[in-house]
Parts: C-alpha cells; structure tokens; sequence
C-alpha cells in the first residue's frame, strides 16, 4: 500500500518543522535545536512560567501555542515520542522569571515519568513547579468491546489519556498567569480545568507514521473506529458508519454523562479535528453539537473549531467539553497571541 505524503523521513521531519515555525513566526516564538524546544520571543514579564510539550505529530499543539497569554515554553519530541527529562528541564530553566514553573502534562507514562524527572532537576536549580496532569480522554473508562485490541483490568491501567482539554488547560491558566496569578493559584485553576473537562473522538481513517506504507489499523469503507486515541491507538468499538447527527450524539452523550451535564449549564466546546478533517465537516460537527447541546437544555459558551491536537494524517475529530464557569469564560476570552491562536 502506498501512502502519498511528505512526511517521509522521520528523522528530519521535526526539526524541520521547528526551525519553520521560527521563521514563520520570528515576533512570537524563538528555538532551540539542541536541546530543541521553542520558547516566546523577546522580553517575558515576570510571571509564572508555563511549560508543555509531548511527543511531536499532533501540531499545532504543543509549539503553537507558545506566546502571549498562553504557554511560554513548548518541549517537543520525536513523532509521538516524550521529549527527554533534560530537554524538557531545560527548557524550564529559560522560561522561568522568578515566580515559578507551571508543567502541564498530558497523561501518557513517557510524558509523566519525563517531566517528573524535570521538575526534580529543576528543584535542585531553586526553580519551584507544580504539575496539572491533563487526563480527560473518557474513552479510557471504556472496555474493548469487539476483542480487536487490546482490554485491560481497572487495576493495570494507566487512567484516562491526555487530548484536547489540554488546549482550555494552557489558555486559561496561561492567561491568569499573564494576569499576574501565583503558581498555587494558577495550578489550582489547572486542575479545576482537568476535573470539568471531558473528551471523545473517532476515526474514519487511522493515521500514518512517516516512513510507513500502513495506516496504524486498517477500517473498512463503511467502518468507523470510536473512542480513538492521538497516537494511532484504537478506540473501544469498531461501529458502522452512520449520519452526523448520530456520530456526533454518540461522541458527546458519554462526555455530558461524566460530567453531569443538564438543563441549566454551560460549556466550553472544543470540535477539534485529528489531522486530516476539512473546515467544512468540523463546521457541520459543531452545528450537530450545538442541537444535541440545545434540545438538552445545556449552552455553548465559548466554541473552538478546527485541527488544534493533531493525530498525523488521522480522519477524525474529537469533541471535548469543559463545564463553564463564570472565571473560566473570563480567562478564556483574555488576549492571546500565538502562531495556532490568537485573538
């Protein structure tokens, strides 16, 4: 099978990519190649410092959301590989102004080991950080249904992965952060985000790692892949495909379920494409939410739509809601400035 892509050498393809998002962006971020991460350009006023990064493949998140208002370090690593504890400690010490570190850290074993191992390193340097754990993935909680991949019992499992709350996470605290919040306050914040977010996605097609000619999974014409995962990890049920409506009511009952969504509340709505998702079809997937949301008596505050965590070339979407609060609103309409957001 042959894949029509430029991504095609991996070992080349992240570096590349930073050192255009420089030149992209010369007035909002600057890199480092070794060890490579990317960090805001020019003077940073004395803040607490937020710090993120993960494996590389899900652009724009985590490099393009390094600047005002938002993160002011981003550490990436290899496609879907955690950046190392020394890159990632690294890159705190230059992001730091005295006031602290804010890791933010999406719930993969690579990524939590790494950057515990960095925020030790960086308490020797005197430079005090808190973590906000992001693990709002609710297919997690799900059980394999169809013995097509892999189920394990509650106790091996390594809790809910990281996806898209991870986005309300970095600009709501970054904003507070660029509001002059302490690291306590901010962290708190961070978590209160994670615990009031919840997230779902699925796939018409799985992604391909550069230097492969498979897809990670394969699909039939008339197949969907639900409850997917942003490294090409296959979800909790092969399912029939089937209307908009449908899957986008399939997708969001079990994220309102967590969350105890009903008449009366309010959302953040995040409808974020995985890679290879059209304008156009994630446009039609936020009308579908919107009137699943509005027959069940619970508003969109604030919307975000397109292609922000990225899966490669994966066919698919995810809908995360964060339940709304009058701060978090707040925060989230603050300014920011960053390659992949602004406003």
């Amino acid at each position: 099978m042959s894949i029509r892509s430029l991504a095609d050498d991996g070992a080349t393809l992240v570096a590349s990519g930073l050192t255009s998002l420089q030149r992209a962006h010369p007035d909002l971020v600057a890199i480092s190649e070794e060890p490579a991460y990317v960090i805001r350009a020019g003077a940073t006023p004395a803040k607490v410092a937020l710090v993120s990064g993960g494996g590389s493949g899900h652009e724009p998140l985590h490099t393009g959301f390094v600047g005002m208002g938002m993160l002011d370090a981003a550490v990436p690593g290899a496609v879907f590989a955690s950046p190392t504890a020394f890159d990632i400690s690294t890159a705190i010490r230059a992001a730091h102004r005295d006031r602290g570190a804010l890791l933010i850290v999406k719930n993969y074993t690579g990524d939590v080991l790494n950057f515990s191992i960095a925020a030790e390193l960086a308490a020797e340097d005197g430079i005090a950080t808190e973590t906000v754990l992001v693990d709002d993935d609710v297919a997690t909680d799900l059980q394999r249904v169809d013995g097509a991949g892999p189920s394990q019992p509650d106790s091996h499992r390594p809790g809910r992965r990281g996806t898209a709350a991870v986005i309300a996470v970095e600009k709501i605290c970054g904003a507070a952060a660029e509001a002059g919040a302490g690291l306590a306050e901010v962290a708190a914040l961070g978590r209160d985000v994670v615990h009031s977010s919840g997230t779902m996605a699925l796939a018409f097609r799985a992604c391909t790692h550069p230097g492969d000619d498979r897809p990670a999974f394969d699909l039939g014409d008339d197949e969907i892949e639900f409850g997917v995962g942003i490294h090409g990890e296959r979800g909790v049920e092969v399912r029939p495909r089937a209307q908009a409506g449908e899957l986008i009511a399939a997708l969001t009952a079990p994220v309102q379920e967590g969350l105890g969504l009903g008449r009366g509340d309010a959302v953040i709505a995040i409808v974020n494409g995985l890679g290879a998702m059209t304008g156009l079809e994630l446009s039609l997937a936020h009308h579908e939410l919107d009137g699943y949301l509005g027959a069940r008596g619970v508003t969109i505050a604030r919307t975000l739509v397109g292609n922000y965590v990225t899966s490669l070339d994966m066919r698919g979407l995810s809908i995360t809601l964060v339940r709304a609060t009058d701060r978090f609103v707040e925060l989230w309409d603050a300014p920011v400035r960053t390659p992949a957001l602004t406003w």
